[in-house]
């Protein structure tokens, strides 16, 4: 590997010592490091690790900008094994606490203001940290209510970028490398990770997911703090202070309250999907926390789904092809999210392994039913056909089964079928809603009038263009070249068939003549003529024969 183009060999070195420490000099030893032969002296740790669970501590003890490729990939169970996708759910994310120094200049060089003109109060030791950023807890001066004061690390977004860097020219490297890995898609994984990497490290998006997302909370139990967008920046974001429990100590509430709990929580879930498109990306119990009425309150909006109303509406229709076991409508659902492939697509098989899929869970009863088992079945038989899922539709997927474990941690006997089909039910009688009919025959109507405005202008331009005979229709072929070989071939052996036809025509001409020299007793020019015609006659069979074109 060519790393002439890093800027850091240093750290490159380090990723490769950390590589080899566990067991992983195979991918070392294709990067070609100058110097690597001193770097083959490391010996592996010593354990009985599986491969799954040494890529999780490669990843932690990587850093930061590791640690969450390794988190975000955990919400791809179209790609990864569950048993990988099981160990980087555990990558912890807890980091030591910056100097409280630094903390305070990062956050006055943010407001641009000193923290007394703005904080009557600032505690200096922080209530969380993460690779990211820490939180503060403080009061503001100007309205005395109580904030979290959620302020990025100093100097993270160039350690984060630089490895990014890294990162990108690994995956590049490897999947120009192994024909095995192709099929992760390297190059394109590493350019999301990037660009979600790059939106959490930007505070103002996750301010702006938090406003849309209370724009979508109202008149609900779901809790989402209020940002105060005039004091937010790209690295710092301060917000309401939600006074409750984390999700796992109010867990241990009476049953009825950790029913209601669970309850709360998936129905919570359910309504950001499908009813307003716009969804926490990863709810698991550690960006929960429970109100003293057991109202659920999300942090943590630095990574948010979006759904289109097509979406939702593909997915509710998904979701009744499941309850009505309806296979073909189940196939067909999937093709319409996955898109066109442009390989040809076993339907049948497909069809049997859903089918198949949907008798199995189907035969069980609906308390029994694990949700996240049948999402992450589903995906496997989408990987197995070659059917990948797009991004939105992929984090909507797991952000399903993160909420469907919170729920089951909370309460195990919670009837998660029933909970989600009265919800989706009364999702889908919303669609067909007299106001929202109504708004969709304005939107077609709309287009229609466009069309209207523009058509015989457009239509003035192709009768013009017809009579001055300067219309070009231009016709894309796919494959064109394999036809152009095909009908060469073709005329190649007619050609020759014709040839040979009329060899045998001559000579057989030229022996009934009698003309001199003979050659077994027969003139000698027809005899040879007879000796080519059948050596051209068997190689075309044989080539015919060969290539299996009859």
């Amino acid at each position: 590997m060519n790393i002439t183009d890093l800027r850091n060999l240093k750290r490159f070195n380090e990723i490769a010592l950390v590589l080899l420490k566990y067991g992983f000099d195979e991918i070392v030893n294709r990067f070609e490091i100058p110097g690597g032969h001193v770097l083959q002296k490391i010996r592996p740790i010593d354990g009985d690790l599986t491969i799954y669970q040494r890529i999780r501590l490669v990843l932690e003890e990587l850093g930061p900008t590791f640690i969450k490729f390794g988190q975000i990939m955990s919400l791809r169970p179209d790609l990864l094994p569950q048993e990988l996708l099981a160990e980087l759910e555990t990558l912890q994310d807890n980091a030591p606490f910056v100097d409280t120094e630094a903390i305070i200049d990062s956050i006055e060089q943010s407001l641009g203001k000193d923290i007394p003109e703005v904080f009557s109060t600032f505690a200096p030791q922080p209530v969380a940290a993460a690779s990211l950023s820490q939180v503060h807890t403080g009061v503001l001066k100007s309205s005395g209510d109580r904030v979290a004061i959620k302020v990025q690390r100093p100097g993270i977004s160039e350690i984060m970028k630089h490895d990014l860097d890294i990162l990108e020219s690994v995956c590049a490297f490897l999947d120009e490398q192994s024909k095995d890995l192709k099929t992760f898609e390297l190059p394109e994984l590493a350019a999301t990770i990037r660009r979600t990497l790059l939106q959490e490290l930007d505070f103002t998006l996750e301010c702006g997911n938090m406003n849309i997302a209370r724009s979508h909370a109202q008149g609900t139990d779901v809790y989402i703090p209020r940002p105060y967008d005039e004091l937010c920046s790209e690295r710092l974001l301060i917000m309401e202070f939600f006074d409750g429990k984390k999700f796992k100590e109010a867990i241990s509430q009476q049953e009825k309250d950790r029913r209601q709990l669970a309850r709360n929580g998936l129905r919570a879930a359910v309504k950001q999907i499908l009813e307003d498109g716009f969804f926490h990306a990863d709810p698991h119990p550690g960006n929960l926390l429970v109100g003293s009425n057991m109202n659920i309150c999300f942090i943590d909006w630095g990574m948010a789904g979006r759904l289109t109303d097509r979406d939702r509406y593909i997915l509710i229709d998904l979701l009744s092809t499941i309850v009505e076991k309806n296979t073909e409508g189940l196939v067909r659902s999937f093709l319409r999210i996955c898109g066109e492939t442009g390989q040809p697509i076993d339907r049948e098989g497909l069809k049997r392994k859903l089918s198949d899929l949907l008798d199995r869970y189907h035969a069980v009863p609906l308390k029994q039913i694990n949700a996240a088992h049948f999402i992450l079945s589903m995906m496997q038989i989408l990987r197995d056909f070659d059917l990948h899922l797009p991004f939105e539709y992929v984090i909507m997927a797991k952000a399903l089964i993160t909420a469907d474990g919170a729920a089951r941690l909370a309460y195990p006997d919670l009837n998660i079928v029933e909970e989600m089909s009265s919800q989706v039910h009364a999702i889908s009688r919303k669609r067909y809603s007299p106001e929202l009919i109504w708004k969709k025959f304005k939107n077609s109507f709309a287009e229609l009038w466009l069309m209207h405005e523009s058509l015989p202008g457009q239509l003035q331009n192709i009768i013009r263009a017809i009579e001055q005979g300067d219309l070009n229709i231009t016709l894309t072929l796919k494959k064109i070249e394999r036809l152009v070989t095909t009908i060469e071939n073709a005329s190649n052996r007619l050609t020759i068939g014709i040839i040979t036809g009329a060899i045998i025509m001559g000579s057989s001409m030229i022996i009934t003549t009698g003309v001199k020299p003979f050659l077994f007793g027969y003139p000698a020019l027809g005899v040879i003529g007879y000796i080519i015609s059948v050596v051209l006659g068997l190689w075309l069979v044989l080539t015919i024969l060969r290539n299996k074109k009859y």
